[in-house]
Formats: C-alpha cells, sequence, structure tokens
C-alpha cells in the first residue's frame, strides 16, 4: 500500500505553541508485538514501570488539595467544527448534503424558479411510478418539457434512493437533441451510484465522463474518495487521491477527513499518519472526531512518540483546553493498553501543573484493573480518597477487576473496606458479587448481601431481582424462587424477558417442568411475548427427560401465542406509519404512571400558549411544579411537534437548582430532535449528554439510528451503528433491528448492508422477532432475491423459529410481491404442520387472489377456513372491501361491512382509509367525508396514513382548498404533516389557480419547520 505513493518527509515542530507534553521517555511501546524478547529485558521493563508508577503516586499524593482543583470539563461540541471554514464534521455535512437533495419551499425566487420547480415534480413523478404497461421512456417522451441541465439534476436528486430508475433517465436524456451531461449531473449520479455501494456503476460513469471529455470539478474528486473509503476500497481510494493531486486540485478538508478516517477505521495508522502530516503542512484541519479517531489509531501502534504533535494539534485547532486533551490521550493509552506511556503522561502533565480530576482518576483506575494491576489501581483510588474524589463508580471498577480475576474473597475484602468507610455502592456491583457468590456455591453469602442492600435502603433492580431468583433455584428452592420473582411486580418492576428466560432456564435445568409449564402460562397471560427460541430449548429439554405429554402442551402454548401475535398480512405497516413517528418505541422509557398527568397537561398548554420564549419562560419560574426527570420525559412526550420550544424547555429544566436530567430524559431529548429533522440539535444533545456523564446505552444509539434511517439517510445511520462499536458498546438485539429495519425500508433501503448486518446479527447470538424476519424477508423479495429469501429459512429454524411460522412469513412476502403461484407451490410442498400453516397464511392467500382481481378463488378460502371454524378477520374484510371499490361494486362493499357488523368485527382504522379512499376513486366526495367523520364518531383516530391519502385524493379530485383544511387539522392534533403532504397541497392549489392559498400552505410549512428545530 506504501508504495502508491512517496509522501514528503515531514518532521514536527518542536518549538510550536501550546506545546502539551514531552514524550521523551517514549521510547517503544510497552505492549509490543515483537515475537520475541529477552526475558531480562521484559523483566527491566517491568521494574522499569514499577519505579515509574511509584513516582507518579509520590507525586499525585503528596500534592495539597486546594477547593478549586479540580478543572470542570470545558462545555464544547463533541462534534467538534472549530477552526477555519473549511473544517468537516463528516455527519453533519453528510445531512446538509441530503438536505438538500429534498423540497424545499423557504426560498422562492421568481416564477420561473417556480416553474422549473413544477417541471421536477412532474418529471421525476413519471421515473418513479414506472411500470409494466407503458414504459417510463414513452411517457417522457410525451411530456413537452424542455430537459435543461439543472432541471435534469435537480430530477436526479430526487431519484437518489431509486439508482436503477436515476440511470434509465440518465441514459434516456443524454440521447435528446442538443442535450448533453455536465459535471454537476455526473456528480450527482456518482453519488447516486455510491449510495447504492454499485462500485461498477461508478467505474462506468468515470469512463463516461473521460470519453465525453467532462472535465472533473473538485466535488467529483472528493464523491469519489467517499464512495471507496465507504466501500472499504482503500487502494481505490489511495488511487484516487493520487489522481486528484496530479490533476492540480488543491486537495481540500473533505478529501483529508475521508481519507483518515478509512484508514483508521481498516487500521492503518501508518498511512493515515503520512496524511495528517501532509495536510497540517498545507494548513488544513478537521474536528475533533477525526482527531480522536487518530489518536486511538496511533497509540495502539508502534508510534506513540508523535502523539504530542497530534495532541498538541487538537489543543490549538480545536480550541480544547489542555485539561481535555490530556483526558482523551490518557483514554487512548488505557484502552489500548499502554499503562507505561499513561504513567509518563501523567508524570510530565503533574510537572506542566495541569490537574487531574475524578474522569481522568477513573480512567487511569480502569485502565489499570484490565492490566491486572490491582495493587497500582488501589493505590490511585487511595489518592482519590484523599482528594475527596472518590464515587460508587470507582469502587464498582475495583471490584468488577477483582471478579474478573475471579478473586472472589479479594472483592468481598475490598467490599467490606468501602462498606465501612460509609460509601454507598451501586445495586450493579451488589448484583455482580451476588451472582459470583452463587456461582461458587455460596448461596447464604449472597442471600445474606441481598437482604443486607435492601437494608442499607438500596432498591434492588429486575437484574439483582432474577439473580436471587436464580440462587434460589440452584438450592432447590423453588417457592422461595416464585416469592422473589413475584416480589418485581410489588415494587413496581415490569420482569424483563430476561428475567423470564433465566427463570425457565433454571427450571429446566432442575427439571421442573411444571412450574415451567406454569411460568409460560403466565408469559402468555401478561402479554410477554414468548419468542420461539425459548419454546425450542423447553421442549428439548422435555424431549430429553421423556416427558412426551409435557412437551405437547408446550406446543399448544406455543400455538396459542403464534396465532395472537400474527401481524395483518394485507398491508405494510411502512405504508401506515407517520412519518415523524418512525421510531423503535422500546429504545425509549414507557409512559411513567407516577406522573401526574394534570401536571403535564399544565405544562403542555404553558409550552403552547406562546411562541415567545421568554413570556413562556417566566410562566414556568411562577410554577410550582416540582420538576423531576420522570416528569420532564411525560412533557417530552406530550408535546414534542414542537421541537423548538420543547427543546429550549428541557434545556431550561437542566440547568435549576438540585435537578440534574436522567439518561431516558436525554434519550427522549434526542428523538424530539430527529423527529423535527433537527440533526444537529440531536447530535449536540448527544454530546451533552456524554459530558453530563449520563449512562449511554445501545437504546440511545438505536434511537439515533432510527431518525436518521426514517428520513432515507441510512448511510448515516450505519456510520453512527459503527461509530457505537467503535466506542466499545456491542450492539443489543434492538440495535440491531433498528438498522435492519431502517435499511429494509424503501425510503433509503441498502439491501446489501442489511443481509450483512442480519448475518451479524445471528453470529452475535440474537433471535431476530417475527416483525423483523418480516421485514427481512419481505425486502428480500421486493428486490428480486428470493433465492436468498428461501435459503433464510432453515437457518431461522435452526436458531428457535417453529417451521410453520418461518414458512408462513415467506409465503406472505411471496404474495406481496404477486408471486402468488410461487407461495400456493410452497403451501402445496409443505411436509410439517398444514392446517396451522394454513391458518398463518389464509389472509396472504386471499389477499393474493384479490390482488389478481380471481374473486371466486379468494372467496372459495375464505369459505374453507370458515368451514376449519376460523371466521374472517379484520384484515380480510379489508382486502374484499378494497376489491369491490375497485370493481366499482359498491353494493358488495356495503354487504361486506354489514357481515363485519353481524360478526362482531370492528372495522380498523386501515378498513376507514380504505373505504374514504374507494369513495373517492368513484367521485363520491360527500360519501368519503361522512366515512371520515363517522370513523372519528365510532372512536376510531385517523392517523398519518389517513390523513395523507385522503389529502392525496382531494387533490387528485380538483379539492385541494379541503385538502389545506385537512393539513390544519393534522397540526390541530399534533399530528406533523410530511414534506410530501404540504407539497401535494402546493402543487394542487397551484394548479387550480389559487396561488394565494399555495403560499398559507407554504406560510404553515415554514411555520411548521421553526416550531420542530431549535438549529438554524
Amino acid at each position: 500500500m506504501k508504495a502508491l505513493f512517496r509522501f514528503k518527509s515531514c518532521s514536527f515542530d518542536p518549538t510550536r505553541r501550546n506545546q502539551l507534553v514531552s514524550f521523551s521517555g517514549f521510547s517503544k511501546s510497552s505492549k509490543s508485538n515483537k515475537p520475541r524478547e529477552n526475558p531480562s529485558k521484559i523483566q527491566a521493563e517491568a521494574t522499569a514501570i514499577t519505579s515509574l508508577f511509584n513516582e507518579i503516586t509520590e507525586i499525585l499524593g503528596s500534592d495539597v488539595v486546594k477547593t478549586n482543583e479540580t478543572t470542570r470539563l470545558r462545555s464544547h461540541d463533541d462534534s467538534g467544527p472549530v477552526c477555519g471554514n473549511r473544517a468537516l464534521v463528516s455527519c453533519t455535512q453528510g445531512v446538509r448534503e441530503n438536505a438538500a437533495l429534498g423540497f424545499s419551499g423557504e426560498n422562492e425566487e421568481a416564477q420561473k424558479g417556480l416553474l422549473q420547480e413544477v417541471d421536477v415534480y412532474q418529471i421525476t413523478s413519471v421515473i418513479r411510478a414506472d411500470d409494466d404497461v407503458v414504459s417510463m421512456e414513452d411517457r417522457l417522451e410525451k411530456l413537452c418539457f424542455r430537459f435543461e441541465p439543472k432541471i435534469v439534476e435537480n430530477v436526479l436528486k430526487r431519484c437518489f434512493k431509486v439508482p436503477h430508475l436515476a440511470r434509465r433517465f440518465f441514459d434516456w436524456v443524454k440521447d435528446k437533441d442538443g442535450f448533453s451531461h455536465r459535471v454537476g449531473i455526473y456528480n450527482t449520479m456518482l453519488s447516486i451510484a455510491g449510495e447504492a455501494r454499485d462500485l461498477d456503476m461508478v467505474d462506468e460513469l468515470v469512463k463516461e465522463m473521460e470519453k465525453n471529455a467532462c472535465d472533473k470539478d473538485i466535488r467529483t474528486w472528493t464523491i469519489l474518495i467517499s464512495v471507496y473509503g465507504k466501500a472499504k476500497k482503500i487502494g481505490k481510494g489511495l488511487l484516487v487521491f493520487e489522481k486528484m493531486r496530479k490533476s492540480g486540485f488543491e486537495l481540500d478538508a473533505a478529501a483529508y477527513d475521508i481519507m483518515i478516517r478509512s484508514l483508521c477505521i481498516a487500521g492503518r495508522g501508518d498511512l493515515a499518519l503520512e496524511f495528517y502530516k501532509e495536510m497540517m503542512e498545507k494548513g488544513i484541519t478537521f474536528g475533533l472526531r477525526t482527531y480522536k479517531m487518530l489518536l486511538d489509531c496511533i497509540t495502539q501502534s508502534e508510534k506513540v512518540d508523535v502523539v504530542q504533535s497530534i495532541v498538541d494539534d487538537m489543543v490549538r485547532i480545536c480550541e480544547i483546553s489542555e485539561h481535555d486533551a490530556f483526558g482523551y490521550l490518557l483514554k487512548s493509552f488505557c484502552v489500548s493498553g499502554k499503562i507505561k506511556e499513561a504513567l509518563e503522561l501523567i508524570r510530565e502533565l503533574k510537572n506542566k501543573e495541569v490537574c487531574l480530576d475524578a474522569k481522568h482518576f477513573e480512567i487511569l483506575v480502569k485502565g489499570l484493573c484490565r492490566a491486572n494491576r490491582m495493587v497500582d489501581a488501589l493505590e490511585i483510588v487511595d489518592i482519590m480518597k484523599r482528594r475527596k474524589l472518590d464515587d460508587s463508580n470507582v469502587y464498582g471498577i475495583i471490584i468488577s477487576g477483582y471478579l474478573r480475576q475471579n478473586n472472589v474473597s479479594k472483592a468481598l475484602e475490598q467490599f467490606e473496606v468501602i462498606k465501612n468507610s460509609g460509601k454507598t455502592l451501586r445495586v450493579s456491583t451488589y448484583t455482580e458479587i451476588m451472582q459470583h457468590l452463587f456461582k461458587l456455591k455460596q448461596f447464604e453469602k449472597g442471600c445474606n448481601l441481598f437482604s443486607e442492600m435492601i437494608e442499607n435502603g438500596i432498591e434492588p433492580d429486575s437484574v439483582a431481582i432474577t439473580a436471587m431468583v436464580a440462587g434460589y433455584l440452584g438450592q432447590n428452592r423453588v417457592a422461595e424462587a416464585w416469592n422473589v420473582f413475584g416480589s418485581m411486580e410489588e415494587k413496581g418492576i415490569k420482569p424483563t424477558w430476561k428475567s423470564y428466560s433465566i427463570f425457565a432456564k433454571e427450571l429446566c435445568r432442575s427439571a421442573k417442568y411444571d412450574e415451567v409449564l406454569k411460568l409460560l402460562n403466565q408469559m402468555h397471560t401478561s402479554k410477554m411475548a414468548i419468542r420461539n427460541d425459548m419454546f425450542s430449548w423447553v421442549i428439548s429439554s422435555m424431549e430429553k427427560n421423556g416427558e412426551k405429554e409435557k412437551v405437547e402442551l408446550v406446543k399448544e402454548i406455543q400455538k396459542k401465542c403464534n396465532f395472537c401475535c400474527q401481524e395483518p398480512d394485507e398491508y405494510d405497516k411502512e405504508d401506515f406509519r407517520q412519518e415523524g413517528e418512525f421510531v423503535q418505541e422500546s429504545a425509549l422509557p414507557p409512559a411513567s404512571s407516577a406522573v401526574d398527568k394534570i401536571t403535564v397537561q399544565e405544562i403542555c398548554r404553558m409550552l403552547s400558549s406562546s411562541r415567545d420564549w421568554e413570556r413562556t419562560q417566566e410562566s414556568l419560574e411562577k410554577s410550582t411544579v416540582e420538576f423531576t426527570p420522570e416528569l420532564v420525559v411525560e412533557v417530552l412526550r406530550n408535546a414534542k411537534i414542537q421541537g423548538n420550544t420543547v427543546l429550549r424547555f428541557f434545556s431550561w429544566v437542566g440547568k435549576r437548582n438540585g435537578y440534574k436530567h436522567s439518561s431516558e430524559a436525554y434519550n427522549m431529548s434526542i428523538k424530539v430532535a430527529g423527529c423535527g429533522k433537527d440533526f444537529k440539535q440531536m447530535r449536540s444533545l448527544f454530546y451533552e449528554m456524554r459530558r453530563q456523564g449520563c449512562l449511554i446505552t445501545q437504546d440511545t444509539w438505536a434511537i439515533m439510528i432510527m431518525q436518521y434511517g426514517r428520513t432515507g439517510l441510512t448511510n448515516i445511520a450505519i456510520r453512527t451503528f459503527k461509530e457505537m462499536k467503535d466506542m466499545g458498546l456491542i450492539p443489543s438485539s434492538s440495535t440491531f433491528k433498528c438498522l435492519i429495519t431502517v435499511l429494509c425500508e424503501k425510503k433509503g433501503r441498502n439491501v446489501e448492508e442489511a443481509t450483512r448486518t442480519f448475518r451479524e446479527m445471528i453470529r452475535s447470538g440474537f433471535v431476530p422477532d417475527r416483525e423483523l424476519v418480516q421485514d427481512y424477508l419481505g425486502c428480500l423479495c421486493e428486490v428480486g432475491n428470493t433465492k436468498d429469501a428461501k435459503s433464510c429459512l432453515d437457518s431461522l429454524c435452526k436458531i428457535g423459529f417453529s417451521v410453520p411460522v418461518v414458512y408462513s412469513i415467506y409465503i406472505r412476502a411471496l404474495c406481496r410481491i404477486g408471486k402468488l403461484e410461487e407461495a400456493l407451490s410452497e403451501l402445496d410442498r409443505f411436509k410439517g404442520e398444514k392446517s396451522l400453516l394454513d391458518q398463518y397464511t389464509y389472509g396472504s392467500i386471499v389477499h393474493g387472489f384479490l390482488q389478481r382481481g380471481q374473486l371466486q378463488e379468494a372467496l372459495a378460502k375464505v369459505n374453507s377456513m370458515k368451514e376449519k371454524g376460523i371466521k374472517p378477520s379484520v384484515h380480510v374484510y379489508t382486502s374484499l372491501i378494497v376489491h369491490f371499490f375497485k370493481e366499482k361494486q359498491l353494493e358488495k362493499v356495503i354487504e361486506t361491512c354489514q357481515e363485519m357488523e353481524e360478526e362482531g368485527c370492528e372495522p380498523s382504522v386501515v378498513t376507514f382509509t380504505a373505504m374514504i379512499c374507494g369513495y373517492m376513486n368513484l367521485g363520491k366526495v360527500e360519501e368519503a367525508w361522512k366515512a371520515f367523520r363517522y370513523m372519528e364518531e365510532k372512536g376510531t383516530s385517523p392517523d398519518f396514513k389517513t390523513y395523507s391519502k385522503f389529502i392525496n385524493c382531494l387533490c387528485q379530485a380538483g379539492k385541494s382548498e379541503d385538502a389545506l383544511k385537512l393539513l390544519s387539522e393534522m397540526l390541530d392534533k399534533g399530528i406533523a404533516p410530511s414534506t410530501i403532504n404540504f407539497r401535494t397541497v402546493f402543487y394542487g392549489l397551484n394548479r387550480e389557480g389559487k396561488q394565494d392559498l399555495a403560499r398559507i400552505v407554504q406560510q404553515k410549512k415554514s411555520a411548521l419547520v421553526a416550531q420542530r428545530k431549535v438549529s438554524t
């Protein structure tokens, strides 16, 4: 790789300003990779480290502690755009670039600009509505538009997520007389190809540019470097970088930043350092995040002697304090296992009189524990104690360090010392000790520890209680285990799936199968989803012990669970999901029952009463409400459409004396910012959360991943997922689900990455739930990869899914893409429990027949299921209603509705939406409005999709003014209309010659954006 270029040698100036430390003592890493070491040399190095550590402890311990000794962490945005206009923050830049591709009505120019935008919209509609009857090219030929380069470029930008259609349009328009592609159009196509990871298309476009003598601009080169870097094609990326240099272009911050990030991720610190030296020579800078990546990469290599200059540059360029820069470097050394270098750093910094705070001591203690230097870690804790910097976190680290070495006696000894000193340990520390005691068969000690924890006023969480349950079961004391498990609900703690899983496994291990059945029935009664993998290992355990009768009982419970949790076969969930609410709710805290709803409503009224924040703040300060994190979470949840005001409220309440935001409050605030597409504010809240020391879990990352993904920014969602792993967090099941879900959605689909992530999830030992499997297999089938979808079935069965459930999901996916014959063939070939599979696939098959207009076959299927005692579901009735409306058989629609009523089948929001659209398509506008109002009278609230479909139908029927009223109604009900909703009404009013009303739509859209965003 090095042979690709010959970089100029670059030495760092030791006389530069802000020099933080001198690393003269850094000769070689304390963690060498050389295969052979002289034993005497190793011994000498160990002695040197011991001597160095003693020197450090003497220096730290001899300080006279002053009240202002600990430097407070400087509040700065960790995203790091900092010095100069060329500083790059790749995340926010990616958001800006994608945002530039969308519809923008705030900057209206002349009438010509408006007409061009209308042309772009109509051309895009033709392209994205491609069908098999009339080709896209034929329909484009019929349009009487002049295809100017600017219009073509904007059209392509709107086709960013349909690369195959974008390429067809690109190829078609270049053959038009008098038209030739310009560099801006090529750049857009390269971005589209890169987003789709279609490197072959990228290469073809580059060759075409060269063939047509279209010169590349600096953006072309930057896009190419970014494309190859994201695809981890480091060699190609380096080659493009060198060609860019030779072409005479001045290399900018974006090119260097992308190149250095790619090299750091690939572990090529040597090349990353060469690029860094070169860019520093040219005076080019980038953000703090890239500096931290470079620092981590370099400290893992042998070139630690150059970190001085990198840290100096962080202080000078990123405008952070020396104190903060020291923290980043210390953490990098400790994570890399470079204890010697970490200690030398502390010595040099103490000589420079740079103060240490609790966070930095904690980093050092963690590093020492990881390196199994427990005695040294205790000395650092002793120094912290003298400085009054010790807390429960650092003591928990020490105890965890001993337990990691399986040295339980030392952990208990340390535990007693801490307890006698009057310090209160966290519940997680108690739980960890208890678990180790139970493993060592020291049940009484573990039980006493649990009692002691409660006596000391430390409330146990679900993990601690589950540990006690496992302890009792290990002693074959089942009754006591049930009592402890039942105490969860008495304490207001809802048992998690993990708690149930551990309970069931321990019962199986003790062959208490009657108790297992009792537990499974309790899970089913409490509506706790029972995964198929749990059924699988329970059945396996029973079969090994010859419990055939109980196996049948478990299978009966499994059938009931699978039947109850079936998802509707007829409709895409994504089609009925509000754009602003596309978030994994599991990643957010549940609504708190301890919070007074009247108080929440009172605060929400204050926030919505005025757009003048100063007036709102005065009202809040006069209020006698006692603010708690739980209350703040509920306010954020209920007023999230007013993102600007509610996030100002979040900032205001966080500064009040005696109040501190919880992790749940930060998570909800991040969701609110993301729902308003205020990604800059979302990231800012994340960095603030980290600075405040709040626990950042996989749930926090899951929320950000879903917020990026719901808007089609899946590339940033992928980067966020990787960033989470780079931070040392192991993805959880819900995090995997979030990423795979957004990758499978039509908006921002990336099948290759979805497949890779799904396989990684399975390898990590997680079992996807039914919803995720439906999304994944449905996505594969929609893009034509039915072979890959079929090959997944066996692997899903191996990890716990029942065969009928897996095949029902696959058959459902086939029906949805119109491959009914294949679906019926799979149904015929199935050799398992046929009746169960029929039951699962019933709705899908009926819907498939109706899609093809085969009413008799669909009715025959319905009647055959009635004979088996299975009544039509609301989804089957809805499919029939849709079909009869399509065939203009209004009498049949009425008959079907009457039958639903007679059978006691309540229509769903999907049923009402289908009826509204059906009436509109028949030109019966008044009946559509009656259905809409009747829906509300029945207590079924219209959702985002209902409003969207009704708005589309009204605008198509020339009733755009009525659609405008629906927009206002959505806003009044707290439902945020999407950009497409505004655009549809805007163009509809313009077509009807109602320009004044069209301007009102633009004003409403601008007001909503201002209402939801803090950032500008």
